[in-house]
């Protein structure tokens, strides 16, 4: 099986010899290293063999000498194919072309459809698309991936709660769930409004209901705030107790913040590169060489190659190297103090309603140590502590 690939890509031919003494030319060629086979005779006076194309050259000058007349017959292999692509390299050249052009359209956005979406709501995503590049006749290598356009869509689309986004072939498939619409507020059931936690009354408002404290009260957790009974003893009914009951709270936080703390930045600088992937063999095409910087994060894309509808095992790799630099932040003292009691305020925040507001700080206690300030911080908040409690059946007045 080795010999047959060498002998077809050096190339080989058939020799058709006649004439008288062809045993003996036979011999003087093997004798002088000319190498035959499928030796084969056809009458007395004529055979016919195979030979290495680099032979068939030399051959002439021995058949001279033993006057014998030679014919070629076939020839075969790598040389004579390449010529025969020579003689047809415009048709050649032509498919090639054709292929190259088709596997190129296979690549380009060809359409763009949104289901799910009311027409407002599909005229912002077309505007955010067209932003990001996603436009029909725009190749694909150079958009985002189908995680990176539904990213962005859903951080810059106000009107969505999802979108699924999905490439088939030349089209994306986009799959859209709006936020609906605030709902009108349910009939709620008979309860009580009671304290969540322990707290001093700052201020209240009752929709529904009958209070039972007042402001300034000291209120512990579980504690009746709004009853959900009215109406005077023997002519009382149940109803949902509904209002809000804001008072003040306290909250300890602890927190430690180095007074130097070394981080990466971008400088701008980046170098992109493109390969081509075949299964686990990756081609440098675009790129080479390292980057001019030593420091840098990679950021890693794939985009799949398609022919027509079907998705080749082909693929083109994009490689970013952004560069960075290290810096070293140092802080003062009082500066450091700043920042731990606004990374303080923003830890309580994130445990907190919305609405809820500090009310003020106090440091309990500060301490420098192994190049940290530490704190311990007091926090007064002043947040709703109303939260619903069913009325037992049993319950009457």
């Amino acid at each position: 099986m080795k010999n047959q690939w060498i002998e077809f890509i050096s190339g080989k031919v058939t020799v058709k010899v006649s004439g008288r003494g062809i045993e003996r030319f036979i011999n003087v060629l093997i004798r002088n290293g000319l190498v035959v086979w499928n030796v084969k005779r056809h009458g007395t006076e004529t055979i016919t063999f195979t030979m290495r194309l680099q032979d068939a050259l030399k051959i002439r000058r021995f058949a001279r000498e033993r006057e014998c007349s030679i014919t070629f017959l076939k020839r075969a292999g790598m040389p004579f194919l390449f010529k025969r692509l020579l003689k047809n390299s415009g048709f050649v050249g032509g498919a090639i072309l054709f292929l190259l052009l088709i596997m190129f359209l296979s690549n380009v956005i060809w359409g763009i459809e949104i289901k799910g979406a009311k027409p407002a709501t599909e005229y912002q995503i077309r505007k955010e698309l067209d932003k990001m590049g996603v436009k029909i006749g725009k190749v694909q290598f150079f958009v985002d991936n189908v995680e990176g356009i539904q990213r962005k869509l859903t951080n810059n689309v106000g009107n969505l709660t999802w979108v699924g986004v999905e490439l088939k072939g030349t089209t994306y498939h986009l799959q859209v769930v709006e936020k609906k619409e605030p709902e009108k507020p349910e009939q709620l059931a008979p309860q009580n409004l009671v304290a969540k936690k322990k707290a001093v009354i700052d201020s209240m408002y009752v929709e529904t209901g009958q209070k039972m404290v007042d402001i300034h009260d000291h209120v512990e957790a579980g504690q009746l705030l709004v009853s959900g009974v009215i109406g005077k003893e023997g002519q009382t009914q149940q109803v949902a107790a509904v209002g809000e009951v804001w008072g003040e709270t306290w909250y300890k936080s602890h927190v430690e913040l180095p007074l130097t703390t070394k981080f990466f930045v971008f400088n701008g600088q980046e170098k992109q590169k493109f390969s081509l992937i075949l299964g686990k063999l990756e081609i440098p095409i675009w790129g080479f060489g390292k980057p001019e910087f030593k420091e840098f994060e990679l950021d890693k894309n794939m985009k799949k190659i398609h022919f027509l509808k079907w998705e080749l095992p082909i693929s083109i790799g994009n490689e970013t190297l952004r560069a960075r630099e290290e810096t070293i932040r140092t802080y003062t003292e009082k500066e450091a103090e700043k920042n731990a009691l606004e990374l303080a305020k923003d830890k309580i925040k994130s445990g907190l309603d919305e609405e809820a507001i500090i009310k003020d700080q106090k440091i309990l206690h500060k301490e420098l140590k192994n190049g940290k300030v530490i704190l311990d911080i007091h926090f007064k908040i002043i947040e709703n502590i109303a939260v619903g409690q069913p009325i037992p059946k049993e319950t009457t007045e």
